[in-house]
Protein backbone atom coordinates (compact mmCIF):
# COMPACT_ATOMS: atom_id res chain seq x y z
CA UNK A 1 0.00 0.00 0.00
CA UNK A 2 2.92 2.63 0.75
CA UNK A 3 4.37 1.75 -2.21
CA UNK A 4 1.09 2.39 -4.31
CA UNK A 5 0.78 5.72 -2.22
CA UNK A 6 4.62 6.51 -3.45
CA UNK A 7 3.77 5.64 -6.62
CA UNK A 8 0.48 8.01 -6.71
CA UNK A 9 2.81 10.99 -5.66
CA UNK A 10 4.87 9.99 -8.83
CA UNK A 11 2.25 10.41 -11.01
CA UNK A 12 0.96 13.62 -9.57
CA UNK A 13 4.69 15.42 -9.77
CA UNK A 14 4.59 14.75 -12.92
CA UNK A 15 2.38 17.30 -13.30
CA UNK A 16 4.66 20.05 -12.92
CA UNK A 17 2.56 22.91 -14.19
CA UNK A 18 -0.07 21.96 -11.09
CA UNK A 19 -3.40 20.33 -10.92
CA UNK A 20 -6.72 21.08 -10.29
CA UNK A 21 -8.44 18.24 -8.31
CA UNK A 22 -11.86 17.45 -8.86
CA UNK A 23 -13.24 17.18 -5.23
CA UNK A 24 -16.08 16.19 -2.97
CA UNK A 25 -14.78 15.48 0.34
CA UNK A 26 -15.39 11.51 -0.01
CA UNK A 27 -12.55 9.35 0.49
CA UNK A 28 -11.32 9.04 -2.20
CA UNK A 29 -10.82 12.67 -3.69
CA UNK A 30 -10.00 13.11 -0.14
CA UNK A 31 -6.69 11.31 -0.46
CA UNK A 32 -6.10 12.41 -3.70
CA UNK A 33 -6.14 16.58 -2.59
CA UNK A 34 -4.42 15.27 0.67
CA UNK A 35 -1.50 13.75 -1.83
CA UNK A 36 -1.86 16.53 -4.43
CA UNK A 37 -0.90 18.98 -1.36
CA UNK A 38 2.54 16.77 -0.75
CA UNK A 39 3.62 16.55 -3.98
CA UNK A 40 2.49 19.89 -5.88
CA UNK A 41 2.75 22.48 -2.75
CA UNK A 42 1.80 25.40 -3.80
CA UNK A 43 0.92 24.27 -7.29
CA UNK A 44 -2.94 22.32 -6.37
CA UNK A 45 -6.36 23.71 -6.08
CA UNK A 46 -9.50 21.68 -4.82
CA UNK A 47 -12.70 22.11 -7.22
CA UNK A 48 -16.58 21.27 -5.76
CA UNK A 49 -18.98 21.55 -7.93
CA UNK A 50 -21.92 22.99 -6.93
CA UNK A 51 -24.88 21.01 -8.14
CA UNK A 52 -28.68 20.07 -7.02
CA UNK A 53 -27.06 16.45 -6.79
CA UNK A 54 -24.43 17.39 -4.22
CA UNK A 55 -25.55 15.72 -0.74
CA UNK A 56 -25.87 19.04 1.09
CA UNK A 57 -23.48 16.81 4.00
CA UNK A 58 -20.85 17.01 1.73
CA UNK A 59 -20.23 20.78 1.41
CA UNK A 60 -18.74 20.77 5.18
CA UNK A 61 -16.67 18.19 4.99
CA UNK A 62 -15.09 19.47 1.65
CA UNK A 63 -14.53 23.21 3.13
CA UNK A 64 -13.17 21.53 6.54
CA UNK A 65 -10.22 19.48 4.45
CA UNK A 66 -9.58 22.03 2.26
CA UNK A 67 -8.84 23.84 5.17
CA UNK A 68 -6.64 21.71 7.18
CA UNK A 69 -4.09 21.81 3.74
CA UNK A 70 -4.38 25.06 3.12
CA UNK A 71 -5.56 24.46 0.02
CA UNK A 72 -8.28 26.80 -1.91
CA UNK A 73 -11.62 25.63 -2.68
CA UNK A 74 -13.13 27.09 -5.59
CA UNK A 75 -16.95 26.37 -6.02
CA UNK A 76 -17.85 25.73 -9.56
CA UNK A 77 -21.44 25.67 -10.67
CA UNK A 78 -22.55 22.93 -12.90
CA UNK A 79 -25.75 23.52 -15.11
CA UNK A 80 -26.09 19.89 -16.06
CA UNK A 81 -29.53 19.32 -15.01
CA UNK A 82 -30.63 22.18 -17.44
CA UNK A 83 -29.22 19.58 -20.45
CA UNK A 84 -31.80 17.46 -21.30
CA UNK A 85 -29.39 14.88 -22.33
CA UNK A 86 -28.64 14.48 -18.43
CA UNK A 87 -32.39 15.17 -17.06
CA UNK A 88 -34.00 12.67 -18.88
CA UNK A 89 -31.34 10.58 -16.50
CA UNK A 90 -30.49 7.86 -19.46
CA UNK A 91 -28.60 4.85 -18.46
CA UNK A 92 -25.64 7.18 -19.73
CA UNK A 93 -26.75 9.60 -17.09
CA UNK A 94 -22.86 10.19 -15.53
CA UNK A 95 -21.63 10.69 -19.02
CA UNK A 96 -23.24 13.90 -19.63
CA UNK A 97 -22.97 15.03 -15.91
CA UNK A 98 -19.25 14.56 -16.17
CA UNK A 99 -18.65 16.14 -19.77
CA UNK A 100 -20.62 19.19 -18.00
CA UNK A 101 -18.14 18.80 -14.78
CA UNK A 102 -14.62 18.78 -16.49
CA UNK A 103 -15.28 20.54 -19.13
CA UNK A 104 -15.65 23.23 -16.45
CA UNK A 105 -13.16 22.06 -14.45
CA UNK A 106 -11.05 22.60 -17.60
CA UNK A 107 -11.56 26.05 -18.33
CA UNK A 108 -10.87 26.67 -14.36
CA UNK A 109 -7.52 25.05 -14.78
CA UNK A 110 -6.87 27.10 -18.42
CA UNK A 111 -7.50 30.04 -15.85
CA UNK A 112 -5.13 29.13 -13.58
CA UNK A 113 -2.46 28.12 -15.29
CA UNK A 114 -2.56 24.91 -14.40
CA UNK A 115 -1.82 22.01 -16.83
CA UNK A 116 -4.06 18.74 -15.50
CA UNK A 117 -7.36 18.11 -14.37
CA UNK A 118 -7.40 15.06 -11.92
CA UNK A 119 -9.92 12.90 -10.43
CA UNK A 120 -10.60 10.34 -7.75
CA UNK A 121 -11.71 6.73 -9.50
CA UNK A 122 -9.73 4.31 -7.88
CA UNK A 123 -9.21 0.60 -9.06
CA UNK A 124 -12.13 -0.93 -7.69
CA UNK A 125 -14.39 1.70 -9.92
CA UNK A 126 -13.24 -0.54 -12.97
CA UNK A 127 -16.02 -3.20 -11.24
CA UNK A 128 -19.11 -1.57 -12.30
CA UNK A 129 -20.77 0.45 -14.82
CA UNK A 130 -19.79 3.69 -14.89
CA UNK A 131 -20.39 5.70 -17.90
CA UNK A 132 -18.47 9.18 -16.79
CA UNK A 133 -15.07 7.23 -17.60
CA UNK A 134 -15.63 7.65 -20.95
CA UNK A 135 -15.77 11.91 -20.59
CA UNK A 136 -13.22 11.10 -18.77
CA UNK A 137 -10.88 9.55 -21.58
CA UNK A 138 -12.09 12.24 -24.16
CA UNK A 139 -11.32 15.26 -22.04
CA UNK A 140 -7.91 13.65 -20.94
CA UNK A 141 -9.01 14.02 -17.03
CA UNK A 142 -6.46 12.09 -15.55
CA UNK A 143 -7.42 9.22 -12.42
CA UNK A 144 -4.43 9.02 -10.36
CA UNK A 145 -5.61 6.50 -7.65
CA UNK A 146 -6.26 4.26 -10.13
CA UNK A 147 -3.38 4.55 -11.90
CA UNK A 148 -1.11 4.08 -8.77
CA UNK A 149 -3.25 0.56 -8.35
CA UNK A 150 -5.22 1.91 -5.19
CA UNK A 151 -8.39 0.43 -4.25
CA UNK A 152 -11.20 1.82 -1.55
CA UNK A 153 -9.34 -0.18 1.01
CA UNK A 154 -6.14 1.37 0.34
CA UNK A 155 -7.78 5.15 0.31
CA UNK A 156 -9.49 4.48 3.53
CA UNK A 157 -6.46 2.78 5.40
CA UNK A 158 -4.00 5.54 4.61
CA UNK A 159 -6.25 8.56 5.38
CA UNK A 160 -7.10 6.97 8.97
CA UNK A 161 -3.08 6.43 8.76
CA UNK A 162 -3.03 10.45 8.61
CA UNK A 163 -5.91 11.58 11.07
CA UNK A 164 -8.30 12.33 8.31
CA UNK A 165 -11.83 11.75 9.61
CA UNK A 166 -13.27 10.85 6.11
CA UNK A 167 -11.69 7.63 6.50
CA UNK A 168 -14.66 6.53 7.78
CA UNK A 169 -17.55 8.25 5.56
CA UNK A 170 -19.80 5.62 3.79
CA UNK A 171 -19.60 5.11 0.25
CA UNK A 172 -21.18 8.08 -1.35
CA UNK A 173 -22.76 8.71 -4.90
CA UNK A 174 -24.70 11.79 -6.03
CA UNK A 175 -27.86 11.90 -5.55
CA UNK A 176 -29.22 11.72 -9.32
CA UNK A 177 -28.04 8.37 -8.63
CA UNK A 178 -31.09 7.29 -6.11
CA UNK A 179 -33.37 7.80 -9.07
CA UNK A 180 -34.41 4.60 -11.42
CA UNK A 181 -33.36 5.16 -15.21
CA UNK A 182 -35.72 7.18 -17.46
CA UNK A 183 -37.28 8.76 -14.67
CA UNK A 184 -36.63 12.64 -14.87
CA UNK A 185 -34.45 14.61 -12.93
CA UNK A 186 -35.26 17.85 -10.93
CA UNK A 187 -33.91 19.82 -9.20
CA UNK A 188 -37.17 19.21 -6.54
CA UNK A 189 -36.67 15.31 -6.56
CA UNK A 190 -33.20 15.76 -5.99
CA UNK A 191 -33.83 18.23 -2.99
CA UNK A 192 -36.53 15.86 -1.34
CA UNK A 193 -34.16 12.73 -1.12
CA UNK A 194 -31.34 14.71 0.19
CA UNK A 195 -33.73 16.26 3.26
CA UNK A 196 -35.11 12.40 3.35
CA UNK A 197 -31.66 10.64 3.76
CA UNK A 198 -30.51 13.49 6.18
CA UNK A 199 -33.75 12.88 8.13
CA UNK A 200 -32.71 9.00 8.69
CA UNK A 201 -29.43 9.61 9.60
CA UNK A 202 -30.41 11.96 11.90
CA UNK A 203 -31.70 8.15 13.62
CA UNK A 204 -28.42 7.20 13.50
CA UNK A 205 -28.09 5.39 10.29
CA UNK A 206 -24.64 6.09 8.69
CA UNK A 207 -25.35 4.36 5.43
CA UNK A 208 -28.91 5.64 3.52
CA UNK A 209 -29.80 5.89 0.24
CA UNK A 210 -33.67 6.81 -0.47
CA UNK A 211 -34.33 5.49 -4.19
CA UNK A 212 -36.93 7.82 -5.31
CA UNK A 213 -39.92 5.25 -8.04
CA UNK A 214 -41.89 8.34 -7.79
CA UNK A 215 -44.83 7.31 -5.41
CA UNK A 216 -42.68 4.54 -4.12
CA UNK A 217 -39.40 5.52 -1.88
CA UNK A 218 -37.25 2.52 -1.12
CA UNK A 219 -34.68 2.52 1.62
CA UNK A 220 -31.01 0.94 1.36
CA UNK A 221 -28.87 0.71 4.81
CA UNK A 222 -25.60 -0.36 5.37
CA UNK A 223 -25.62 -4.55 5.98
CA UNK A 224 -24.47 -3.85 9.36
CA UNK A 225 -27.65 -1.37 10.52
CA UNK A 226 -30.21 -3.62 8.76
CA UNK A 227 -31.27 -4.91 12.86
CA UNK A 228 -31.51 -1.03 13.52
CA UNK A 229 -33.82 -0.97 10.26
CA UNK A 230 -36.15 -3.62 11.15
CA UNK A 231 -36.52 -2.99 15.24
CA UNK A 232 -40.31 -1.59 15.51
CA UNK A 233 -39.54 1.58 17.09
CA UNK A 234 -37.08 2.68 13.78
CA UNK A 235 -39.21 1.00 11.25
CA UNK A 236 -42.27 3.18 12.52
CA UNK A 237 -39.94 6.22 12.52
CA UNK A 238 -38.70 5.40 9.07
CA UNK A 239 -42.04 4.66 7.58
CA UNK A 240 -43.62 8.18 9.07
CA UNK A 241 -41.01 10.30 7.83
CA UNK A 242 -40.98 9.53 4.46
CA UNK A 243 -44.67 9.43 3.70
CA UNK A 244 -44.48 12.77 5.34
CA UNK A 245 -42.05 13.98 2.41
CA UNK A 246 -44.81 12.69 0.13
CA UNK A 247 -43.93 9.19 -0.81
CA UNK A 248 -47.30 7.33 -1.57
CA UNK A 249 -45.23 3.88 -0.34
CA UNK A 250 -42.25 2.95 1.48
CA UNK A 251 -40.27 -0.65 1.30
CA UNK A 252 -37.37 -1.26 3.45
CA UNK A 253 -34.41 -3.23 1.11
CA UNK A 254 -33.84 -6.04 3.05
CA UNK A 255 -30.72 -6.74 1.60
CA UNK A 256 -29.10 -3.46 2.39
CA UNK A 257 -27.23 -1.17 0.66
CA UNK A 258 -25.22 -2.32 -2.86
CA UNK A 259 -23.07 0.12 -5.14
CA UNK A 260 -25.00 0.85 -8.32
CA UNK A 261 -28.03 -1.58 -7.24
CA UNK A 262 -30.17 0.44 -10.04
CA UNK A 263 -27.72 -0.58 -12.48
CA UNK A 264 -28.57 -4.43 -12.22
CA UNK A 265 -31.65 -3.90 -14.78
CA UNK A 266 -29.09 -2.87 -17.45
CA UNK A 267 -28.46 -5.37 -20.39
CA UNK A 268 -24.49 -5.74 -20.26
CA UNK A 269 -22.44 -3.02 -21.05
CA UNK A 270 -18.47 -2.28 -21.00
CA UNK A 271 -17.27 -0.36 -18.08
CA UNK A 272 -15.40 2.16 -19.94
CA UNK A 273 -18.26 3.00 -22.77
CA UNK A 274 -22.23 2.18 -22.17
Amino acid sequence: MNEKYGRLLRILRSFDRGAVVAFSGGVDSTLLLVAAAEALPGRVVAALARSPSLPSRDLADAFSVAERLGIELVEVETCEIEDPAYSANPPDRCYHCKRHLFSSLIRLAGERGYGQVVEGSNLDDSDDYRPGRRAIGELAVRSPLSEAGLTKAHNRELLRSRGFPAWEKPAQACLASRVPYGQEITAGRLARIDAAEQSLRSLGFRCVRVRDFGHLAVVEVGPDELELLFANSARAEVLRRLTAAGWRSVALDARGYRTGSLNAGLPAAPHDDP
